[in-house]
C-alpha cells in the first residue's frame, strides 16, 4: 500500500505531445507508469511511444474508460481549463506540473476540486512517486529507491537531492509527493502527512520546506495538537533569504515578517521535530528517530 499511486494507476497525459510532455511521458513509460492515453487537440490518431493521443479527454476517457488519473503539461494561459476538462471527465487524481499558473485559477480550480472530492497535486509541482510502483511526474526515477520513508516536499530540486541522499544510506522511499510551490496548492504539506499517516508501508516521514507561507508552521501546530503517529523529521530552505524578496518561486517569499525559516525551524523543533542544518544529515536524524 502506498499513496496517491500505485501499479494500479490508469494515466492520462494532458499535453502529451509538447516538448515537456512527449519527453516525460516517455520517461513514465520507461519507469513502468502505466500511461494509457494522452490528449492534445488537433493531434488524434498519432501516438507518443505506441500511446495513442486523442483530441479531448472526454475522447481518451471514452475509448480507455479505466483512466484514473492525469497528468497535466499544459502551458499556464490554458491549464484551467485542462484541469477542469480532466475534473469533469472523472479523474480520481491530477497531477498539475504547469509553472506560472495564475492564482485566481488556481485558488477556483482547487475549490472545484475540492467539492467534487478529486485530489490535486500542484500546480508548479514535480509530481508523485511511490519507487517501483508509479512515477506521475518529472522528477528522475532512478534516485529514488523503494522503502518506507515518506517523503513531503515544497521543493523540487531538494526532494531531488533528499531522496538520493536517503537512497545512498540505505534507506528507501514509500512514497514522495512535490505539492508544488505556488501560494495556492490543490494539497498541503499537512494534508500529505495525514495521509501518510494512514499507510501502514510507511515508517517515519521527512518534510522539506522553505521559505514562504504557513505550511511548516500549520504542521508544528498539528502535531502539538493531536500529535504524530510516526517518526518526522524536516528540512527548511532558505535561512539566508532576506525578507520581501521571492527565491526561487512564487510561493517563496517573506511577508510582513512571517514565513521566515527561523520562524518554521522554531515552531517544528518546538514541536519536537528535529529540524536538519543540511540535506546530508537527514538519514542521521531519520535512524536515530526510527530507533526512538
Amino acid at each position: 500500500m502506498t499513496i496517491l499511486v500505485d501499479k494500479s494507476t490508469k494515466v492520462l497525459v494532458q499535453g502529451a505531445t509538447g516538448r515537456e510532455g512527449s519527453s516525460h511521458t516517455l520517461a513514465m513509460l520507461k519507469y513502468g507508469t502505466n500511461v494509457v492515453a494522452g490528449v492534445t487537440p488537433g493531434k488524434s490518431g498519432s501516438n507518443i511511444g505506441g500511446v495513442p493521443i486523442y483530441n479531448t479527454v472526454k475522447q481518451a476517457v471514452s475509448e480507455h474508460p479505466e483512466i484514473n488519473s492525469s497528468i497535466i503539461f499544459v502551458p499556464a494561459p490554458y491549464n484551467a481549463d485542462a484541469v477542469y476538462e480532466a475534473l469533469d471527465s472523472g479523474m480520481k487524481l491530477i497531477v498539475d506540473i504547469t509553472e506560472h499558473v495564475p492564482v485566481h485559477d488556481s485558488l477556483e480550480f482547487v475549490n472545484y476540486a475540492r467539492n467534487k472530492g478529486v485530489t490535486i497535486i500542484g500546480p508548479n509541482c514535480p509530481g508523485v512517486i511511490s519507487p517501483g510502483d508509479c512515477k506521475l511526474g518529472i522528477m528522475p526515477g532512478q534516485i529514488f529507491s523503494k522503502g518506507n520513508v515518506g517523503i513531503v516536499s515544497r521543493s523540487g530540486t531538494l526532494t531531488y537531492e533528499i531522496a538520493w541522499v536517503l537512497t545512498k544510506a540505505g534507506l528507501g522511499q514509500s512514497t514522495a509527493v512535490g505539492v508544488g510551490g505556488d501560494p495556492i496548492v490543490g494539497r498541503d504539506t499537512v494534508e500529505i502527512i495525514e495521509m501518510f499517516e494512514g499507510d501502514p508501508e510507511t515508517k517515519a516521514l521527512v518534510v522539506i520546506g522553505e521559505i514562504g507561507g504557513d505550511a511548516e508552521e500549520r504542521l508544528a501546530l498539528r502535531i502539538r495538537q493531536v500529535g504524530v503517529k510516526k517518526p518526522i523529521v524536516s528540512f527548511i530552505a532558505g535561512r539566508q533569504a532576506p525578507p520581501g524578496k521571492r527565491m526561487g518561486h512564487a510561493g517563496a517569499i517573506i511577508s510582513m515578517g512571517s514565513g521566515s525559516a527561523g520562524g518554521k525551524i522554531k515552531a517544528l523543533e518546538a514541536s519536537g521535530v528535529p529540524v536538519a542544518e543540511l540535506p546530508s544529515q537527514i538519514p542521521v536524524l531519520i535512524s536515530k528517530s526510527m530507533r526512538q
